[in-house]
């Protein structure tokens, strides 16, 4: 018996978008409220986000435990044997993923999220030994190098940037204040989002005082394809993100919508010689800041601040792992497994009129 629907993949690969029943792209909210459930859709800024046919049983398939499990991690669950001197792996990379991604799904401590992973392979009757913690607690720095893997077609990406806080493991705030111990740390998750799928296509974890701005070429290079635009917010503001993404792609160099402070003013008065930084300065100042949004774009910004949002509601708003490569597999593993359920479920927006 199959443990995963077909359109599923092996962890570490990507998945083919699902089919929807009756899915189209739509030019107008008429044809779009005919089409999909318009009582299950919510109005927000001028939006109504529609769900498909097949919603709602998206969103119940990402708790389903079959969702986790497939064929592929349980037939590659123990490692190949090794040729060089040294002891004997276990588990393959493959089993000690999916435990993990349970981990993180579920909200599980390390022996929890073991127990967990071995009363689910003893009700499908399948016999094979699971990591335990100690196991499940050393293999981060595997994953931490592991780039998003992002669906879609090979059209040109518009990336939106941002970044939020994660909590590190440690003392609060009031035991800090009251007995003198060391506060709790923050790091700092740079995301790039898809804008036409929702999905994360870049991460970079850094210390909390990291500048942003400084963090554009990372999340560029991770990005494949060709990028159209880049668009972020005013933290970004400055000539390393413009540099960056002419390096990143010279012909066509992407589009860079980042609102200039309100004290900027443009480099040279000769309309020829202007930066793209300049021509954003000298629309705001003779249309307005509201227009220039209108004009370039700059709504879909949001979008990154709904992606945090998700992996905040989700995963959390705190890092499991202690050592910085555990972070950053941990970090890497969560925006696989937010991706892979975006594209179960994911709501169509049109704009209301």
């Amino acid at each position: 018996m199959p443990l995963a629907p077909p359109f599923l993949p092996a962890p570490g690969q990507c998945a083919p978008e699902p089919v929807w029943e009756g899915s189209v792209k739509f030019q107008d909210c008429s044809r779009a409220c005919q089409a999909l459930s318009a009582p299950h859709g919510a109005v927000h800024a001028g939006l109504q986000h529609l769900w498909p046919a097949s919603g709602d049983a998206g969103l119940g398939r990402r708790g389903d435990l079959t969702f986790w499990l497939d064929n592929a991690a349980l037939a590659g669950w123990h490692a190949l044997r090794r040729t060089t001197p040294g002891s004997q792996p276990i588990y393959s990379d493959l089993a000690v993923e999916l435990v993990l991604a349970l981990r993180l799904v579920f909200h599980l401590a390390l022996r929890q999220a073991a127990a967990f992973a071995a009363s689910v392979l003893r009700l499908l009757g399948v016999e094979l030994p699971v990591p335990d913690h100690t196991t499940l607690s050393r293999p981060g720095r595997t994953f931490a190098a592991r780039r998003p893997c992002v669906s879609g077609s090979s059209a040109p990406r518009h990336l939106v940037l941002d970044s939020t806080g994660l909590e590190v493991f440690g003392q609060g705030e009031w035991d800090a204040e009251k007995r003198g111990r060391r506060k709790r740390r923050w790091l700092k998750l740079h995301l790039g989002v898809d804008a036409a799928t929702g999905e994360i296509a870049a991460h970079v974890l850094t210390e909390g005082a990291a500048n942003d701005a400084a963090q554009v070429p990372a999340l560029l290079g991770q990005s494949g394809g060709t990028i159209a635009s880049v668009t972020t917010d005013g933290a970004y503001d400055g000539d390393p993100a413009y540099e960056a993404a002419r390096a990143r792609q010279p012909d066509p160099a992407p589009d860079v919508v980042v609102p200039p402070r309100a004290s900027a003013v443009p480099s040279t008065s000769d309309s020829a010689r202007q930066t793209p930084r300049d021509r954003h300065i000298r629309l705001i100042a003779e249309r307005g800041r509201m227009a220039w949004q209108r004009a370039t774009g700059y709504g879909r910004r949001s979008l990154a601040e709904t992606a945090i949002g998700r992996y905040k509601h989700l995963i959390g708003p705190k890092l499991r792992a202690r050592s910085p490569p555990a972070q950053r597999g941990e970090v890497a593993l969560a925006v696989q497994a937010l991706n892979r359920m975006i594209r179960t479920a994911k709501p169509v927006s049109v704009r209301v009129t």
